[in-house]
């Protein structure tokens, strides 16, 4: 994704003000919080004029880190980006703590490679009816404000529909059962009569998606999200996870997806942890004991949740198996 170099200048009141050269045509931005949608924000690095023109975009984010159990989030962002066309990079310097959100660096045989830096993008996924958006990378550290009002402002030139949001969530589930979802909406008219939604008051630290949701709204562009339930004894993908996500996403947007690869990864997956469990039987008793509590329909209250949320909060390193 090209642009041109920004060509600084100082005003009289002495804000630095930029003129940036991109395939959307010159645009100005200051280093304050930009208040036109059509101003290009210093969050932003790159972005593209989507070509051909978009049709019925929907916005779809998922972040790595907080509440993406099992990297189902990322996992199925990674696979509906897969192919698609780069439309806007945002500018890490403005969004990460380097010192807590770390590049990761490759030596080979002594000899140092390239760093592969945290990143947020948003890539084009084209189906045969509508655009996907697909919002997708670490969860920024710094500059939420400035980043949720950028990607606010893309929705709104980009002519965005809706934003949808995928997670996961750790769980007292099983992975020999099917994975269930939690569904969260902007009202609750958008939520389907016959969803899983969190019960009572829920209380939760908040992830960038609670903050990209509380942006939209405010421009009125509704939202859903789908949550899938996670084993919480998983310190890996879990690729039954991110397909039963998929699966939900198209059938919320009338989409038709070839999820064949994802389904063979989850069957082989399910065969590596069966292994795994009956050759522990202490976890085999674990899982045991899990499938009662589903078999039975036991539901956790929104207070059950928000612990079960901040246990995996202290715990999020570690896993009982790989």
């Amino acid at each position: 994704m090209a642009t041109g170099a920004s060509q600084p200048h100082v005003a009289d009141g002495g804000t630095t003000t930029f003129m940036a050269e991109s395939p959307l045509g010159a645009r100005r931005y200051t280093d304050a919080s930009p208040s036109d949608p059509d101003t290009l924000s210093p969050v932003i690095l790159h972005e593209t004029a989507p070509d051909p023109p978009l049709r019925s975009p929907v916005l779809v984010a998922a972040f790595d880190g907080w509440v993406n159990a099992g990297e189902a989030g990322t996992a199925a962002a990674e696979f509906l980006a897969a192919g698609g066309d780069d439309l806007v990079e945002f500018d890490g310097d403005r969004l990460f703590d380097y010192r807590d959100t770390r590049p990761i660096a490759t030596f080979q045989e002594g000899v140092v490679g390239a760093l592969d830096w945290p990143s947020v993008t948003i890539v084009r996924r084209r189906t045969p009816h509508r655009d996907l958006l697909v919002l997708s990378g670490t969860e920024p550290s710094l500059g939420w404000r400035g980043f949720t009002t950028a990607v606010g402002d893309v929705a709104a030139r980009l002519g965005v529909s809706e934003m949808v949001v995928l997670g996961g969530i750790p769980w007292a589930a099983p992975h020999t059962r099917p994975v269930t979802l939690i569904t969260t909406a902007s009202t609750a008219e958008r939520l389907p009569s016959a969803a899983d939604h969190p019960q009572g008051e829920l209380t939760v630290p908040a992830s960038i998606a609670a903050a990209l949701d509380a942006e939209m709204i405010r421009r009125g562009i509704p939202t859903i999200g789908f949550w899938a339930r996670i084993p919480n004894y998983l310190g890996t993908v879990f690729s039954a996870g991110a397909l039963a996500l998929l699966e939900r996403l198209a059938l919320h947007l009338g989409l038709e997806l070839d999820l064949s690869v994802l389904v063979e990864a989850a069957d082989r997956q399910r065969v590596h942890l069966d292994a795994i469990t009956d050759g522990r039987p202490d976890i085999r008793t674990m899982v045991d004991q899990l499938e009662a509590l589903v078999d039975a329909g036991t539901n956790a209250s929104g207070e059950q949740l928000a612990a079960e949320i901040e246990r995996f909060l202290r715990n999020r390193s570690d896993g009982d198996f790989e």
